[in-house]
């Protein structure tokens, strides 16, 4: 009814009581006129008044035809019947708001979460970006429940693959999960090790619950090489792009697969400069190859070679191949192996698109944390690799989820590591504080898992 109300086009009422008014006068005159030209009877004036109604109905409703400006206003988008519904609306469009309730967990009493990401143990003395929550804009995401989320995971493994920031939100998870644990010594990594970045392979069992959670790094998810036989000199190793990472029979068993790359497909993880000349066009063609994209081409151009590591499909290198057709080619290979390899009515397949950095700068070299979220974006929220990831995944022939975390994180320029690491002598803003912006990712996960796959995490 408020809404109806508001939408109703004030001035119109008031032109049209304004002609109902001047109406009634004029009848009124003729009808009281002194009696010297009319004199009504009863019946007359029954079917006096009678004509007088019929000509206002009419004069209005014909009115209301022509100039149809009074609307009523309704509101209309899926809402969903409970909060613990996630299906009905698109969970990665919101904001994100205070919420004093948070963080969920405390990373100084979590053993499997590393230092390097504990900002508030490493010197950081603010911790209001540890209470920001993220709100869809259509729906909520239900509370997380450790104990519940632990039931529903029981006898089943969850396995990350990919790069640091997949290590992360395993670590996140891990500690969001202990919450809910009595006791904290029957969880543990399953060979002994450390949380560190130098090992390939990390496993954590909570033994209570039969539950895996495992994470395995491959910052590429396709195999490295080596330097092919009669390679330039500045080839010292590939990346096979249509060749699967080799240790991916290890995730085939898995219950959940969430997989993660992108941080590593750029020119300054890939090579290193090897030196900078000026090249004619035909030079650098012949040197490079960069003939399939001339888009790279100038008549004279200051050019960087690079010496490293660089992109082989079959026994062809490809000098001249753009990172992001690299990427797109690596890509396919995983689609394929989780088309041929994973059977997705038992497994639940995800891929976590790219991770907004906040690095600033003419080099992009400088890191500046702020102390809140940012208002805007500043094109952060749109990445060449996320938009990668989420066609190939739209044309796969099996069922995979896409967490599109990229806007939602273009806002949290205040929740990088910054200087508050375990080396503050090297700023990061392209990783996490913990707890922070991945115990999000995981709220999603867990939601996603619990709405889509209720039957199977029984």
């Amino acid at each position: 009814m408020k809404s109806m109300a508001s939408g109703f086009n004030w001035s119109l009422f008031g032109h049209i009581r304004s002609m109902f008014s001047d109406i009634f006068s004029f009848f009124n005159k003729i009808i009281k006129g002194h009696g010297k030209f009319w004199v009504f009877k009863s019946f007359n004036g029954l079917v006096a008044s009678g004509s007088l109604i019929s000509f206002l109905l009419a004069f209005t409703l014909g009115y209301l035809y022509l100039f149809p400006k009074f609307q009523p206003v309704t509101e209309s988008y899926p809402v969903p019947k409970s909060n613990n519904s996630v299906g009905e609306c698109n969970i990665f469009e919101g904001r994100w708001i205070r919420d004093e309730s948070y963080p969920l967990y405390n990373s100084s009493q979590c053993p499997f979460a590393e230092r390097g990401f504990n900002c508030l143990a490493n010197g950081r003395k603010d911790r209001v970006y540890t209470k920001w929550r993220w709100k869809p804009k259509n729906c909520d995401i239900p509370r997380f429940n450790a104990r519940r989320i632990l039931e529903k995971l029981h006898g089943k493994r969850v396995v990350f693959v990919g790069d640091s920031l997949s290590r992360t939100q395993w670590e996140s998870m891990i500690c969001m999960l202990m919450t809910g644990v009595d006791d904290k010594k029957s969880v543990y990594e399953v060979n002994g090790n450390q949380i560190t970045k130098r090992i390939r392979f990390l496993g954590v069992r909570f033994s209570s619950f039969d539950l895996r959670i495992d994470f395995y790094r491959s910052v590429f998810l396709v195999q490295p090489g080596p330097m092919p036989r009669r390679s330039p000199k500045r080839v010292k190793s590939t990346l096979r792009l249509d060749k699967f990472d080799d240790i991916s029979n290890e995730w085939i068993d898995a219950d959940v697969l969430i997989f993660n790359s992108g941080h590593w497909w750029t020119r300054s993880k890939l090579f290193e400069i090897l030196y900078d000349e000026i090249l004619r066009e035909e030079e650098v063609s012949s040197v490079l190859d960069f003939s399939r994209d001339p888009s790279t081409l100038t008549s004279f151009s200051t050019v960087e070679l690079y010496r490293g590591c660089y992109f082989q499909v079959g026994g062809s290198l490809k000098l001249g191949m753009p990172t992001t057709t690299a990427f797109r080619a690596a890509l396919d290979t995983w689609a394929s192996w989780v088309e041929n390899m994973i059977n997705t009515n038992r497994t639940s397949v995800f891929f976590r698109t790219f991770e907004s950095s906040h690095w600033s700068g003419r080099n992009r070299n400088s890191c500046k944390v702020t102390r809140r979220p940012s208002s805007e974006s500043k094109g952060r929220d749109r990445s060449p690799i996320s938009d990668i990831i989420i066609k190939v995944v739209k044309r796969m022939a099996v069922p995979v989820t896409v967490m599109h975390v990229t806007p939602m994180g273009a806002f949290r320029s205040d929740a990088h590591v910054g200087t508050w690491s375990d080396n503050p002598s090297v700023p990061d803003c392209s990783h996490w504080c913990l707890p922070g912006v991945p115990d999000t990712w995981n709220e999603i996960l867990f939601s996603l898992l619990l709405s889509k796959n209720e039957t199977s995490l029984r």
